[in-house]
């Protein structure tokens, strides 16, 4: 088997084509982390909000029918009107 040689300009050649490909896998990684934001963010969020205000109002609305609206309901059960 005859012994190979590597030039130096090869050898620079192929690290540049390491840099390039390693910058090129980081720029597609950043893309794809910017898309999975812009999903949690259009997508996620809203349903998020969605469920949490509609759990809240459910409870807001039992305490309402349980305690009325006055000082009660803001501090506590605890704290009847006088």
């Amino acid at each position: 088997m005859p012994n190979s040689v590597v030039s130096i300009d090869s050898y620079f050649s192929s690290d540049d084509s390491d840099d390039e490909e390693y910058h090129l896998a980081q720029k597609e990684w950043e893309e794809s982390l910017e898309q999975l934001a812009q999903i949690v963010s259009v997508v996620l969020l809203p349903f998020l909000g969605k469920w949490l205000g509609r759990r809240w109002s459910y409870w807001a609305y039992a305490r309402y029918l349980r305690l009325g609206l006055g000082r009660s309901f803001f501090l506590g059960e605890g704290h009847t009107p006088p």
